[in-house]
């Protein structure tokens, strides 16, 4: 599984996958960071009836409390906490399409969510100005205008009309 987290505002990409064993998690700091991998043994992890997380990590005892809101978080753990907001799929590509977010920064457009191209309305070359509609992606049982956040020049469309596109997959480059 994959998704976003803002954690006391800072942005972070997530990987959870559960092998036989173990979780498998992957985390970016940001776009130019390193993935940092830890594999948690499931032996290791345990949620109590209460909530609670119980976890060893390299070596550690950690007893983290977790009290949500909606997808917000507190997370309590040795004396601190944090505060942490899940960027789930819905999430991402609202505040996309409202304007508050890129889904990819000024180089690239990629995918908040699974979905469907419906449409495309940029062809390598063409010049966009903000606010300019790039293409229509239809997640969610719904068609969602993806727009530029930017005066951009298109470099390259990576995908067509009709494909079916996982979360995260790169939709169109821009030039410098």
């Amino acid at each position: 599984m994959f998704f976003e987290a803002l954690v006391n505002k800072s942005p972070y990409k997530v990987t959870v996958n559960e092998e036989r064993k173990s979780w498998l998690i992957s985390i970016q700091a940001d776009e130019s960071g390193e993935w940092k991998e830890v594999s948690i043994p499931k032996e290791d992890f345990q949620i109590s009836r209460d909530g609670q997380v119980s976890l060893i990590l390299d070596n550690s005892s950690y007893l983290i409390d977790i009290i949500p809101d909606g997808t917000d978080y507190t997370v309590f753990t040795r004396g601190s906490h944090r505060n942490v907001s899940i960027l789930n799929d819905e999430r991402i590509l609202r505040d996309s399409l409202m304007g508050r977010r890129g889904l990819g920064g000024l180089e690239n457009l990629k995918a908040g969510m699974p979905g469907k191209i419906v449409k495309i309305f940029v062809k390598p070359g063409d010049v966009i100005k903000e606010g300019d509609s790039l293409l229509i992606m239809e997640a969610m049982k719904m068609e969602n205008e993806m727009k530029a956040s930017s005066d951009v020049t298109i470099d390259k469309v990576h995908i067509k009309e009709g494909n079916s596109v996982e979360s995260g997959a790169l939709l169109i480059s821009f030039k410098e």
